[in-house]
């Protein structure tokens, strides 16, 4: 299975890269992933499809809460959703070439690709297929990972060569009012890491000190965790995850890596 690059835990890794909306800069969005690029942080964004098969960096299914705009992301073209502004900013919703681009290889991309199947079941295939093919030829530290583990399959199957790993979580029935009750209790104790061929996950902060995260961090995984929001909090997270995802303050670098540059000031 494909290590997690050594960058993935040298730089605190910015959530739905560096925004902050009252500066302009929405979730998601260019303007966010620029300032997490000149900062020198990590990204992470999110996946989902549109209607003629391309990859949209969004993190919702449906458009309202970050457009306005009524109905799923799945329901317009990729010139359609190119076209909504992100509410309360010059910000449009942009695709996965898009952010390539503009990364360009500077800072590492860690992706998550949203399930698509709505119960974290095997209907998947068309996101990761359109993933898989937006990034052929990138060159820069860039990783997978989906809470859905059919997904990771597939890109394991894809793309064996592309570092991959698991979104994890206590999967609480507050949190996941959606999601049956036997595949909560399954998705749990991360039973398919092995099989997707995972190198890391990226587990819920509040939950880290699960026995199965230490049983997997003691077999080699890398560990991860979302999502921290003050420098507190990342403190106790620090204590069992190599690094953090971050959003809402600015962490300073942790170098855990020989040979790695910290983020600027």
């Amino acid at each position: 299975m494909p290590a997690l690059p050594p960058e993935f835990l040298a730089r605190p890794i910015a959530h739905r890269a560096l925004h902050d909306r009252a500066a302009g800069r929405p979730e998601n969005s260019l303007a966010a992933v620029a300032a997490a690029v000149e900062a020198g942080y990590g990204i992470e964004i999110d996946l989902q499809l549109s209607r003629d098969g391309v990859p949209i960096v969004f993190h919702d299914y449906a458009l309202s809460r970050l457009t306005g705009t009524q109905g799923p992301v799945r329901a317009r073209t990729a010139a359609e959703l190119g076209g909504l502004g992100l509410l309360g900013t010059a910000e449009r919703v942009p695709t996965l070439a898009q952010v390539l681009d503009l990364v360009a290889g500077r800072v590492p991309l860690l992706i998550e690709i949203k399930d698509q199947d709505g119960a974290h079941g095997p209907d998947v295939g068309p996101l990761e297929e359109a993933t898989t093919r937006a990034l052929q030829g990138y060159a820069g530290p860039v990783a997978v990972m989906s809470f859905n583990p059919h997904s990771v399959m597939a890109m394991a199957r894809l793309c064996p060569n592309l570092p991959r790993g698991l979104t994890t979580s206590s999967y609480g029935a507050e949190d996941w009012p959606l999601l049956p009750a036997l595949v909560r209790d399954r998705l749990r104790e991360i039973p398919d890491y092995d099989a997707a061929g995972c190198s890391f996950i990226s587990h819920e902060w509040g939950d880290l000190d699960r026995p199965r995260v230490s049983e997997l961090r003691d077999a080699g995984a890398a560990i991860l965790c979302w999502t921290i929001r003050d420098s507190g909090t990342e403190a106790v997270a620090r204590k069992q995850a190599q690094n953090i995802t971050f959003e809402g303050y600015n962490p300073r670098p942790r170098l855990t890596c020989r040979g790695a540059e910290p983020p600027s000031p």
